[in-house]
């Protein structure tokens, strides 16, 4: 579906000083300064994948999938989506792919959104009796039979979102671009768009999704491609994600007498909410469950006790955090290639 190799983007812009004696040499030759927003980037996606394209603020996923949707022109390097390069095809291309933004809207606010559908109906083409049959489709699908023919502006957030789904999805587009698709929605809300994308996605559409919300990332991607400095730090599965983290628990504990500073191997305190109660890290490869259990009790007395796998922010803070060097982890280089 996607193959990308090599792509960089590097940007001119002008460096402008703020002391009066740079501000007069700037009048007559003002320096300029590179800024590599990607720097050699190199993935696959097959056909009907399901990948979370990730990164901080600033990382060059943005700017990586614009030159995906054929907005930019990389620097250097090579990519092909549905067998275009998506640059120079950007006409042929564009009718075969679609984009949903959580905060930037397709819908007109002044007409309902069957009018508006109507209207890509109009740009891309689309029969009418499949243009019927697919709106038909979506609208039982997401349950908004009804409230496509009330004004936009008298929709909420979720009934908006779903009816920006539907915006995207009428001509049957084969690869599709997710940009905070549950931005600002309750609870219900996200669940009811998690489950038409996972719909979608079964019938065969390749989705990349990008998201702030990694409850997303965790129900909804199979695979995780992480950027940062432009540059590939992770990509593979989100089980080899979790992997990263290790042998590690959150455990958060209550105990029948106050608990003094904890000096145990592989044992970290995360949070104290009193001296009975604490949030703990343990990695058990060093420190065994059971011996931490054991020597717990004898100590303090257990009253009660949760355990669970560390959350997925806490890799993801780890992969922000990190520095690209030569070779190393945060360069990608061996975790990367899986999936090349």
């Amino acid at each position: 579906m996607i193959e990308v190799c090599g792509l960089t983007k590097t940007y001119l812009t002008h460096e402008r000083g703020h002391t009066l004696k740079e501000m007069a040499v700037n009048v007559i030759k003002r320096p300029m300064k590179e800024v590599h927003a990607v720097k050699d980037i190199s993935f696959t996606v097959e056909t009907g994948g399901m990948v979370a394209f990730l990164g901080p603020n600033g990382a060059g996923k943005s700017t990586t999938l614009k030159m995906l949707t054929g907005v930019l022109h990389p620097t250097s390097g090579e990519a092909t989506a549905l067998g275009f390069t998506p640059w120079k095809n950007r006409r042929e291309y564009v009718r075969r792919i679609g984009a949903v933004f959580g905060q930037k809207s397709q819908l007109l606010w002044d007409i309902p959104p069957i009018d508006s559908f109507y209207m890509n109906k109009a740009i891309y083409g689309v029969p009418d009796r499949a243009y019927k049959e697919t709106l038909d489709h979506l609208t039982e699908l997401l349950g908004v039979t009804t409230l496509i023919r009330k004004p936009t502006r008298q929709l909420s957030l979720g009934e908006r979102m779903k009816c920006e789904f539907i915006m995207a999805m009428l001509h049957r587009p084969e690869l599709v671009f997710l940009d905070e698709p549950t931005i600002g929605l309750d609870v219900i809300a996200k669940e009811n768009i998690r489950d038409f994308i996972r719909s979608m996605n079964q019938q065969g559409v390749t989705f990349i999704l990008t998201t702030h919300d990694l409850d997303d990332v965790e129900l909804l991607a199979r695979r995780v491609i992480v950027i940062n400095h432009g540059e590939l730090v992770f990509d593979d599965s989100i089980s080899a994600l979790r992997g990263q983290l290790g042998m590690r628990k959150a455990v958060r504990l209550s105990t029948e007498q106050p608990v003094a500073e904890l000096h145990l191997p592989g044992v970290t305190l995360i949070k104290r909410h009193h001296d009975r109660e604490l949030e703990l890290e343990i990695d058990v490869e060093l420190f065994p469950l059971k011996s931490f259990i054991s020597h717990i009790n004898e100590q303090y007395g257990i009253l009660d006790m949760a355990m669970e796998p560390l959350p997925i922010e806490t890799v993801m803070k780890q992969l922000y955090a990190s520095e690209p060097r030569p070779g190393s982890f945060g360069a990608g280089s061996r975790i990367a290639a899986s999936y090349r």
